[in-house]
């Protein structure tokens, strides 16, 4: 009887397993809406699209990150592929290997000081052209999350909310945040009394009340109005 109830409770487990999984799979119509952009252009004969998309621009500390991302023509995903944001840690870390192992994909830092000499968006902007450039072989088509285009020469779409509308932004967006995520934990182990690691440099309150209690450190981006007014008033 004991046995009984054991396959009994698999077989339910089992089922949900399916369901929620079932549950995780986009719409036809979905899938096929995050792959537009890029099937219009192929369309027209254009396979070497990139993706463009950035992490990072609203923290008060730590670099912004840029990547590019080309998916090979007919590749299809086996992971999640969304908006990073929407994604888990755990996801996140599934779909970035699965695009690096995969696509081709170049990434750029730009560093606090020259988010502080240049501005965020500028710095994002430049980031961006230097994660495009770096691509080999090149794009034919560039697809930009946002109303922003970097200085680059080659033709590009502009597209706001693009990693909600676009598979390679979507990429991008996935390959930034995974870089910057890391990359703060390192600076985590630098910097220990900050809690790097948990906010990536965003202020919430714990970030905001290690700064009052310990100053900024090097990887504070100054000319962000807390870390400014901070210093102004320690003068």
């Amino acid at each position: 009887m004991v046995l009984f109830k054991g396959k009994k409770r698999q077989k339910s487990q089992d089922k949900r397993a399916k369901r929620d999984c079932v549950a995780e799979r986009p719409s036809l119509r979905v899938y096929k809406s995050v792959w537009k952009f890029e099937q219009d252009l192929v369309n027209k004969g254009i396979t070497l699209i990139a993706g463009v998309d950035e992490a990072g621009r609203g923290p008060l500390a730590g670099p912004v990150v840029a990547a590019a991302v080309i998916i090979p023509p007919h590749y299809r995903f086996k992971t999640k592929i969304a908006d990073s944001k929407k994604l888990s840690p755990k996801m996140r870390d599934a779909a970035f290997d699965e695009i690096t192992g995969n696509c081709l994909y170049r990434y750029f830092l730009i560093g606090e000081k020259r988010i502080d000499k240049d501005n965020i968006l500028n710095a994002t902007l430049l980031a961006m052209k230097e994660a495009v450039e770096r691509l080999i072989p090149k794009p034919e088509w560039v697809l930009i999350d946002g109303p922003h285009k970097p200085d680059i020469s080659f033709p590009c779409t502009t597209i706001i909310d693009g990693d909600n509308l676009s598979v390679s932004i979507a990429c991008a967006s996935i390959v930034a945040k995974v870089v910057r995520d890391r990359r703060m934990r390192e600076y985590d182990s630098l910097y220990p009394e900050y809690g790097f690691a948990g906010h990536k440099g965003y202020g919430t309150r714990a970030h905001l009340e290690a700064i009052v209690k310990h100053g900024p450190c090097p990887i504070h981006r100054k000319s962000f109005y807390p870390i400014k007014r901070l210093l102004k008033n320690a003068d």
